[in-house]
């Protein structure tokens, strides 16, 4: 028996900001039979995430690139629809590495039950999925949070900015949030309790930055680069943190702009540390739990940003630069 399965191959590598003409859409007809513990599932929802630009290029990397031909690779939540495994079941909801496609067949590697009726299955692409796992290790683990410290985070209405910073506060941390637009900073501020939120998009950033950065910056959470972290910079505290998870500012550009100011780590006796977070796998189901009790307690609040359509793929991928989403991106099946 077979089935149309709509997918989203990698036609060719981009330059620059990924055009459309980069994506093949295809249907194509897939095969139902399964062998002995494969699974298929039907993805009901897509995750689109910074980290997707970076596997587009063929560079030494973390991980292997998205290989030309072959569908994008994405996080995707869906329901298992036939089975051949004992543990994954007909009729259960998962978690895993989908793509971007109708359907998946697996034998369940990298996957997930999620039979959770209390927290959304959107969740699980966010707050209880890959953006909320990078926040979790990247401001405990290398971040080393502690009550009272000053805690800055860029990108701060974004997935993995959003939740750095509800847990910097859960943690007793002041949190100083980084969004672009009035609307964003007012989420930040009012809906996840940041202390301030600066808008980087005001003529009087800078001053307001070292207005409310002028005590010291204990922990910087960077998710931007390029200048915004050469700033920063200028304001660290002594035996600062700074961690390096990501840099959409420059993500499409052909030339990436380091910072200058680094003597700052010198007399600072700071550090700056890149993390990924594959480094901590073992321990995502120690941090998934601790989350969700946050999301049921109150204490931690998860926005899903959620579009329609395989077929509007590319123009909602393009959402993840332009600035025009809050919180977790997420494309329905």
């Amino acid at each position: 028996m077979e089935i149309n399965n709509r997918t989203v191959r990698l036609n060719e590598r981009p330059n620059g900001l990924p055009e459309k003409k980069i994506w093949s859409f295809n249907e194509e007809n897939f095969d139902l039979n399964l062998d002995e513990n494969e699974f298929i599932i039907k993805n009901e929802f897509i995750s689109l995430d910074p980290a997707m630009r970076g596997w587009l290029n063929d560079t030494r990397s973390y991980i292997k690139p998205v290989k030309v031909g072959d569908v994008m690779r994405a996080g995707t939540v869906g329901k298992i629809l036939k089975s051949k495994n004992k543990y994954f079941l007909e009729g259960d909801y998962v978690s895993g590495w989908g793509g971007v496609q109708d359907y998946t067949i697996t034998n369940g590697e990298s996957f997930q039950k999620i039979n959770d009726n209390k927290v959304s299955k959107e969740s699980y692409l966010g707050v209880l999925g890959m953006p909320g796992f990078t926040a979790y290790f990247g401001i405990l683990r290398e971040g080393q949070i502690k009550d009272g410290d000053t805690v800055v985070v860029s990108a701060a209405a974004g997935a993995v900015g959003s939740v750095v910073g509800q847990i910097a506060k859960i943690k007793g941390c002041k949190v100083i949030g980084i969004a672009g637009g009035e609307e964003k900073c007012k989420y930040v501020t009012e809906d996840l309790k940041f202390d301030y939120c600066l808008d980087y998009k005001n003529d009087n950033f800078f001053s307001e930055l070292k207005d409310k950065c002028k005590d010291g910056v204990d922990v910087y959470f960077d998710n931007v680069g390029g200048n915004l972290l050469n700033h920063m910079l200028i304001f660290i505290s002594k035996g600062a943190r700074i961690v390096i998870c990501g840099a959409i500012s420059q993500y499409n550009s052909h030339k990436v702009i380091g910072p200058s100011n680094y003597l700052s780590l010198l007399v600072n006796r700071a550090s700056m540390k890149g993390m990924v977070v594959f480094d901590y796998a073992k321990d995502y189901g120690m941090a998934q739990k601790e989350m969700r009790d946050w999301i049921l307690e109150g204490k931690l609040k998860s926005n899903e940003d959620i579009y329609e359509g395989i077929e509007n793929f590319h123009e909602v991928f393009l959402k993840l630069f332009n600035g025009e989403k809050k919180g977790k991106l997420i494309l329905k099946l």
